[in-house]
Order: C-alpha cells, then structure tokens, then sequence
C-alpha cells in the first residue's frame, strides 16, 4: 500500500510537472497554407495577407484599401540550428537610414503577427527590428520548447549579422517576458556579436516565475534549466531593464532581481501600465536611453 501511494504520487508529480512546465509557452500556429489572417487592435481591423513561399504580409484594411504604412516589411525564412525554418520580419523605417537594430525576442503566446506590434513604436524614432517566430509558432517549424526556443534565438542573432542592412548598425537585443529572460542568456553567451541590452518584462528564472504561479509547488514542479540572473553577472555590455509597477503577469520584483545580479553599465527604468506596454507608453524616454548607450 505504502508503495503504490509513493508510485502514484511520483507519477502524479510528473505529469503535473510536464504539464506546468509546458504552460510556459503557449504559442499560435498559422498553418503553412494559410493566406490571411485578421488582426483586432484598440484602434482597428487589419487584415494581413501572406504572398509566396516566404509568407511575404500585405497589410489592408477592413475596406480592401491597402494599409500606407511608413516602413518596409521584408518577410524571411532562415534555418535554426535545429534544422528548423523560421519566419522573420525585418521591418525599416522609409525615411531614415537606421545606426542601430533591434532583434525582438517576444512573449511567450502569440505569433510575430500580433507580437511585432509590442515593438514596432520605435520604428518612428529610427530603429530598424527583426521579429521572428520560435519554432512552433506562426509559421515557423517545429515544436515550441525551451530548448528549442533558446536554439532559435542563437540562430536568429546568427542571421541577422549576416545581413547587409545590418552590419553597419548597432545591435541591441530586446527582450520582452519571456523573451526578456531568453535574451539575458544568449546576449551574455553571445556578447561579442552585440553592442547592447534591454529586458523589459523579464523574469530572473523559470523557478522564481513557477513559484509566483503556483505558491508552494510551483518552484518544485518547475525545471530550472537556463536562468536570467545567473547568466546575467557574467554580461558586460550596456543593459536597460525596464518593468511596470502594474505588472499582473511578471511581478516587479522579478525584474529588479535581474538588474540587482547585473553589472554596470546598466540601467533600471521602472515604468507604469500593463506588461510590457513600455514601447507603447514610453517610446521616446525608452529610445532616448537606448540611444544613450552608445554616447561616450
């Protein structure tokens, strides 16, 4: 008796684990074939259409009139080093030639559909970006793990410094949510291919954010594997951390716990609104301190 209760908990405790553990990624999956999908903001309906292999998007309104928009958006497939094909988007501002690129690692739900319009709002000050899809989400290949995930933000970095648009810039890794924890690791793994980082909305470890989801058990259900905090003391390149006082998704703490393990030269920009609104509501002061980086 005494056994068969040890084995059903142990393998109840595993399934609630792998269950937990999955929760963290919740991505949308656009089928290859898809050729239009319909995007509701606060402001409008945009209807996105996907042209030719590289799901190249046409952006139009609800009237068929097509979206003038003040960037360009050249649609890619690249090829993680898990053998996967991705999808990114460069998108460039038309009237500026941009010194410094954005490599955008996004939230941990969504597509890059829905995911590039927490980032594009520095667009207007100069700043060109790259999205993109991890693995298992819009229309990139694959399966939507942390392994695969942290894979695909190697890769993505890789591409894009292989970019003519690109090697003259900057480049500044921005991570929002879980992509702020996923750009702590890879922007101190990779900080020789970088000039610069921002975390806005991160949390320090998969544990700590585990522990807030679900008190008590959550630490012990969740595995740890990569952490922001611990890879963060060994970067030393300029670092802005940016978190709201109003976060309900990744508590503020959890991004100060980032900042407080990092060294100088960095920089805390505590903010208001909902996670990671920052581009949203402070576009110009986050722009500013970005720009700042880089001033001697």
């Amino acid at each position: 008796m005494i056994r068969t209760a040890i084995l059903t908990t142990t393998i109840i405790t595993f399934l609630t684990s792998c269950s937990f553990n999955k929760a963290f990624l919740k991505p949308t999956v656009i089928p290859v074939a898809a050729k239009k999908v319909t995007i509701k903001t606060e402001i409008d309906t945009t209807i996105i259409s996907f042209m030719g292999d590289s799901h190249q998007p046409v952006l139009t309104q609800k009237n068929g009139q097509t979206v003038d928009l003040d960037y360009t958006i050249a649609s890619v497939i690249f090829k993680s080093a898990n053998q996967n094909k991705l999808n990114g988007w460069l998108i460039r501002p038309k009237k500026v030639s941009p010194t410094i690129t954005l490599l955008h690692f996004h939230g941990n739900a969504g597509a890059l559909i829905s995911q590039y319009q927490a980032i594009s709002p520095f667009l207007k000050n100069g700043f060109q970006l790259f999205v993109f899809d991890y693995s298992g989400f819009g229309f990139s290949e694959g399966e939507a793990t942390r392994d695969n995930i942290y894979t695909d933000a190697l890769s993505a970095l890789d591409y894009i410094k292989s970019r003519q648009e690109v090697q003259n810039t900057k480049i500044v890794i921005y991570g929002q949510s879980i992509g702020g924890h996923l750009a702590a690791v890879v922007a101190t793994e990779q900080q020789q291919k970088i000039d610069g980082l921002v975390i806005e909305g991160g949390f320090s470890s998969y544990k700590d954010m585990g522990g807030q989801k679900l008190p008590l058990l959550g630490r012990l259900l969740t595995k740890q594997g990569y952490s922001a905090t611990n890879s963060i003391k060994n970067f030393h390149k300029p670092l802005l951390v940016i978190h709201s006082t109003e976060d309900k998704t990744v508590p503020f703490h959890l991004g100060k716990k980032i900042f407080e393990s990092a060294n100088a030269p960095k920089d805390f920009y505590e903010i208001k609104n909902r996670h990671i609104d920052g581009p949203k509501f402070y576009t110009d002061e986050i722009s500013s301190k970005i720009k700042k980086m880089f001033v001697p």
